[in-house]
């Protein structure tokens, strides 16, 4: 496997594939260093001419020119590493390029790894998606009006006179996921990697839960392990002890996975801390402080991950929030001793879109790049999947 830069030919064609998802990858060096290091030659060419939808190894075959019988167990050790997603139908096996970011970059992370350099690869991936002259990687995947992700309540804190609907609410779509398994924290395994580790001691393994047909792929791949309803709810018990906030897909239907974030250590949670306000979904609800009973004791500041709240200084010191930012998780009411936090309704109830591939099609939309090419792929993909069940 060749590991410098400009060593492979496959790689310029690659991102030009990958920049055709909603959250593409902005060229640099060092994102030309990272692909070199988690594609081959060969892995990097196959990707590059895969279609948006899923597609089976013949369709592959004939795309790639490479003979099934050789292509298969390419694809097959491309999905052990979490480039690819294969799929299983009936007897019929489809396979979809993963995307960069929420994708492969979160998969490298998310089993122990013999076959990569990780300390090398995590020092990588930190400069690419956090120095300076890399923003334009954080604008792209925070950027839109459209979130990717967003963020769930804690049920215990919402208002007496509220109410959630099941989308909203962290363990309703565990319970109704049908299947769920439990893996890596791709943040924190990164984290470690780089010599550094949680300052609120949230754990590594087994804190990240994966739902339905992701889940599946992640189990049979060793990415996750499959767990009971009973045993992941416990996760998010878990959780909340250590006021760590729910972050979702920000779709209503059959969201695809629940992170477990910490302000050190979660890039989506250090997004938002970098000013961008918008780029997790926010919850229906706001933190709010009551004066009266604040003291100023600072807790609820080491609570709240996307640091939105600050102490006053005069006349008495008492916690302030910015409801710019803040996510309306309610991580931090419980951090409160003395009950001054509590959560309210925001003024406007945020609606996620639909189905994953309303969302896709709305941040192509508001980033210019929703071609009539892009449009027929994601009808292709729908027909084909709608298709399959009724078989």
């Amino acid at each position: 496997m060749g590991h410098h830069l400009g060593s492979k030919s496959s790689i310029i064609p690659l991102i030009d594939r990958l920049n055709k998802n909603p959250i593409g990858l902005v060229d640099s060096e060092k994102l030309r260093q990272i692909l070199a290091l988690l594609f081959s030659e060969e892995e990097a060419f196959i990707a590059s001419v895969f279609p948006l939808e899923e597609a089976t190894g013949d369709e592959l075959a004939r795309k790639t020119g490479i003979a099934e019988a050789t292509l298969l167990p390419i694809l097959d050790n491309m999905a052990e590493k979490g480039l690819v997603m294969d799929l299983l139908y009936g007897d019929t096996t489809y396979y979809l390029l993963m995307p960069g970011l929420i994708g492969f970059f979160e998969l490298t992370f998310m089993k122990h790894r013999t076959d990569l350099p990780l300390p090398e690869l995590a020092q990588l991936m930190t400069e690419y998606l956090f120095e300076s002259a890399t923003q334009g990687q954080a604008k792209e995947f925070f950027g839109s009006k459209t979130s990717l992700t967003r963020s769930l309540v804690y049920d215990e804190v919402i208002p007496v006179n509220s109410e959630v609907t099941n989308y909203e609410n962290a363990r309703k779509i565990i319970a109704t996921a049908g299947y769920g398994a439990v893996g890596m924290c791709y943040c924190r395994h990164k984290k470690e990697h780089l010599g550094k580790s949680c300052t609120k001691h949230a754990p590594v393994e087994g804190s990240c839960i994966s739902l339905g047909t992701a889940a599946r792929f992640m189990v049979r791949r060793g990415f996750a392990e499959q767990k009971s309803t009973e045993e992941l709810l416990a996760v998010l018990d878990q959780a909340r002890a250590l006021k760590l906030t729910h972050i979702t897909d920000n779709v209503r239907h059959k969201p695809s996975f629940i992170c477990n974030c910490c302000s050190c250590c979660c890039e989506l949670m250090t997004g938002v801390q970098a000013g961008f306000n918008d780029g997790v979904a926010k919850t229906p609800f706001l933190a709010v402080v009551d004066g009266e009973k604040c003291n100023g004791c600072g807790l609820c500041l080491a609570a709240c991950n996307v640091k939105a709240i600050t102490l006053t200084v005069a006349p008495d010191s008492s916690a302030f929030i910015d409801v710019s930012p803040c996510l309306g998780c309610g991580a931090c009411v419980p951090a409160c001793a003395r009950g001054a936090l509590s959560m309210v309704e925001r003024a406007k109830r945020p609606m996620p879109p639909e189905k994953r591939k309303d969302m896709f099609v709305e941040i192509l939309r508001e980033k210019g790049r929703l071609t009539p090419f892009l449009v027929s792929g994601a009808k292709k993909k729908v027909g084909r999947l709608l298709k399959r069940k009724k078989s």
